[in-house]
């Protein structure tokens, strides 16, 4: 169990393997790297799974998703939470389908009579909303969990996979029939536990460098066992590798893939992170490997707020610095730089081949910055941004310097 690189080489792989390092070629090759990518419906900025694919694809737009779930290269399910998955990993979803055909349960009991009425009218009539069933009720809607049977029976026919999302209309799901929307040559065999645990190995593994069996098993009940088994498997075999990280207090045994290579550069590269970014969305491992204590604040009483309604993670290079409360001001095309939040130690020199330690160095941190900022501003169709607070006055300074010589 030698560990065969440092505590940065193990970040920077994985960077490396998220997909940051070096731009991706397309969608599908991106979500075949990455293994999914989360959807979330909070629009204060473009939404997070549109945010995740801009920091790693060149040029991306919204319409591409569109027309990749059109071409049904990519499907939605769930990974550890409503994402969008490669399609060439549909046979996998299947363990979890099965489970909830078989009387598992996902937030609510069946309503099985329901669930035949909902289904039956789709089947005649083809891909329906939930916004297209009708509901009459004594008590109105009055929050999430108030869905109307409709709605239930449409998501537990869609967790069971007897419908699938076929598009999305205004980010409302579009369901139909799953033989009408699965490609006919997907294969379709359910995975033997065995197999369905080493899916999930290789795929955390390839997506993220190296990993523990808390983090491999991240938001999926009842599996521990199984993956433990598993990755003793895989060891043995000389499939994967196994390290202990010594300055961890308990010291938990971690796995990888030997045929990994390390990253040989790090590009002077500003990267502004989605809250749910599959880099930052483990916080505990977030914390322990980049030193970076993150929470996202949209569900934190505004009066409780240290940084914001929606920051996103400034990450500089291989170290995370601060954070950026974000808000696209619509109506102007303005984006809104409504916090600047930087860590304490942000600019204490932590590198041999780069000091932000002067002013020199704080410039070079403003125009990668910068440019970051001017990109983002544009994916959110905003043609220009605005700082309005900022922790640190020096770099306030060279930001404000900076945002009146831009074209």
């Amino acid at each position: 169990m030698t560990n065969p690189y440092s505590a940065k080489q193990w970040l920077q792989l994985n960077m490396q393997q998220q997909g940051l390092l070096q731009p991706a070629t397309s969608l599908s090759a991106l979500l075949q790297q990455i293994s999914y990518v989360q959807i979330d419906s909070i629009n204060v900025v473009e939404r997070a799974h549109h945010h995740v694919l801009h920091s790693r694809l060149p040029d991306y737009s919204t319409s591409m998703l569109d027309r990749a779930m059109s071409d049904k290269t990519v499907f939605e399910y769930w990974s550890h939470a409503a994402a969008y998955l490669p399609i060439d990993d549909y046979r996998f979803s299947l363990y979890r389908k099965q489970h909830l055909q078989q009387g598992g349960t996902h937030w609510f009991e069946p309503e099985h009579k329901v669930m035949r009425e909902v289904k039956a009218r789709i089947s005649s009539e083809g891909p329906l909303k939930s916004s297209q069933f009708t509901h009459r009720s004594d008590t109105p809607n009055g929050t999430w969990w108030d869905w109307k049977p409709a709605k239930k029976a449409l998501e537990q026919l869609f967790m069971q996979g007897e419908l699938m999302v076929a598009r999305r209309d205004k980010f409302q799901k579009v369901y139909d029939l799953t033989e009408r929307v699965l490609p006919k040559h997907i294969d379709t065999t359910v995975p033997s536990d065995t197999k369905f645990a080493q899916h999930l190995i290789h795929r955390y593994l390839s997506a993220h460098g190296f990993g523990n069996l808390q983090q491999i098993q991240y938001l999926r009940k009842g599996l521990k066992p199984l993956l433990s088994k598993t990755l003793a498997q895989l060891c043995e075999q000389g499939d994967i590798a196994s390290f202990t990280e010594s300055s961890a207090t308990t010291q938990p045994v971690y796995f990888y893939q030997p045929t990994q290579a390390l990253p040989t550069t790090m590009p002077n590269k500003v990267w502004l992170l989605n809250p749910f970014d599959n880099l930052v969305i483990q916080r505990q491992k977030l914390k322990q490997w980049f030193g970076f204590n993150y929470q996202i604040e949209v569900y934190v009483p505004e009066a409780k707020r240290q940084f914001g309604y929606y920051s996103l993670p400034i990450l500089w290079r291989d170290r995370f610095v601060g954070r950026v409360d974000v808000k696209a001001d619509r109506k102007n095309q303005c984006l809104l730089l409504q916090r600047i939040s930087f860590e304490a130690d942000a600019f204490d020199d932590h590198s041999t081949d780069i000091s932000m330690s002067d002013t020199t160095d704080r410039e070079a941190f403003i125009a990668a910055f910068v440019d970051a900022i001017e990109h983002y501003a544009t994916f959110n169709n905003c043609q220009r941004w605005q700082l309005v607070q900022c922790n640190d006055a020096a770099i306030r300074y060279l930001l404000v310097k900076a945002s009146k010589h831009r074209p």
